[in-house]
């Protein structure tokens, strides 16, 4: 029998299937990181600084907040957290306009997003944290101490560059590096639905060697979570805010960090330099060239940079002495 539907019956389901959207939405987030949580540790999201962060928090201790660079998300810490979180509280954020995080249209000089991070810092409570960051990553952790020198028990700084500092423009306007001056409508027109052709650029030609560097199940989940809407821009932003950047930086440099601090970088990357900008900015400076990587050094050389993280993180302070080495 057919039985014609009353206007209240179709009020009902219309009201269903907006509920049914709106909460597809609000989940999209979640979606982009669902299952990469490890064990031991819980995500949240928060609002800071006008922008909602995605973050991951575990273990119990001193805190440590570990910051992701460019074409990855706070995923790629996952070999450390685990071994980190045995004595410390470990914070993994996801910087702004990355992974689970928010993408708002600005907001994407350094200095910013280090307020971003200290103020999610000082929402969970805590006065005072090392920090530990990656490629766009050490930008923010450098620009975090910089201005929040007390807040800050130490710092490591991992493969790439300080805008500002020293001879940075070699890098900065170095011919393999176009990467750096790739913004703007054209680009991201080009890059829409080909984002993970774009990431093998930086996967393969910055390590050592790209059948050691970021693994594919990697690659596709960043990939992916690159493509969501806003994402690409989000990382052309981070690049486009370099000469802001240097500026901040030139300013922060004249007041020399005082906390201990170790640089990390691959001898088939960045090399000395990174650690000679370094040695411009703090007194206390930690240097170690890790032998045969490239930038990625979390895959390609995790039993040497995991190892050096939590002994330098652990280590009583009286042990911290500045140096330069290599490792074997």
């Amino acid at each position: 029998m057919f039985t014609q539907s009353s206007p209240s019956r179709h009020t009902f389901l219309a009201g269903i299937a907006i509920l049914g959207a709106t909460l597809l939405l609000a989940a999209a987030p979640l979606l982009a990181v669902a299952g990469t949580v490890p064990a031991g540790f819980v995500a949240h999201f928060t609002k800071v600084n006008g922008v909602r962060l995605h973050y991951l928090i575990g273990g119990k201790g001193s805190p440590v907040a570990l910051l992701h660079g460019y074409t990855q998300t706070g995923y790629m810490w996952r070999p450390l957290m685990k071994s980190l979180a045995k004595h410390h509280t470990v914070i993994v954020p996801d910087l702004r306009g990355a992974g689970g995080s928010s993408k708002p249209e600005s907001g994407y000089d350094k200095k910013n997003m280090a307020v971003d991070i200290h103020e999610l810092i000082s929402l969970l409570g805590f006065d005072r944290i090392s920090i530990v960051g990656h490629d766009i990553g050490l930008m923010v952790a450098y620009a975090y101490a910089a201005q929040f020198p007390q807040a800050t028990e130490r710092v490591v700084l991992m493969d790439a560059f300080l805008p500002g500092i020293g001879n940075w423009k070699e890098v900065w306007l170095m011919r393999d590096l176009w990467h750096f001056h790739f913004y703007g409508k054209v680009p991201l027109a080009l890059v829409k639905g080909r984002e993970r052709i774009y990431f093998e650029h930086f996967w393969n030609d910055f390590a050592a060697d790209p059948k050691h560097s970021i693994p594919e199940a990697d690659r596709r989940f960043y990939a992916k979570t690159y493509a969501q809407p806003g994402g690409m821009h989000a990382g052309f932003e981070y690049f486009r805010n370099f000469e802001q950047d240097a500026k901040d930086f030139e300013q922060f440099g004249k007041s020399r960090l005082s906390m201990p601090v170790l640089v990390l970088t691959g001898e088939k990357a960045s090399g000395n330099f990174l650690i000679e900008q370094t040695k411009l900015v703090a007194s206390n400076v930690n240097g170690v060239v890790v032998s045969g990587s490239g930038h990625w050094l979390m895959e390609e050389a995790p039993n040497t940079v995991i190892p050096a993280i939590i002994d330098f993180l652990n280590r009583a302070d009286d042990q911290l002495r500045p140096k330069i080495g290599e490792t074997p």
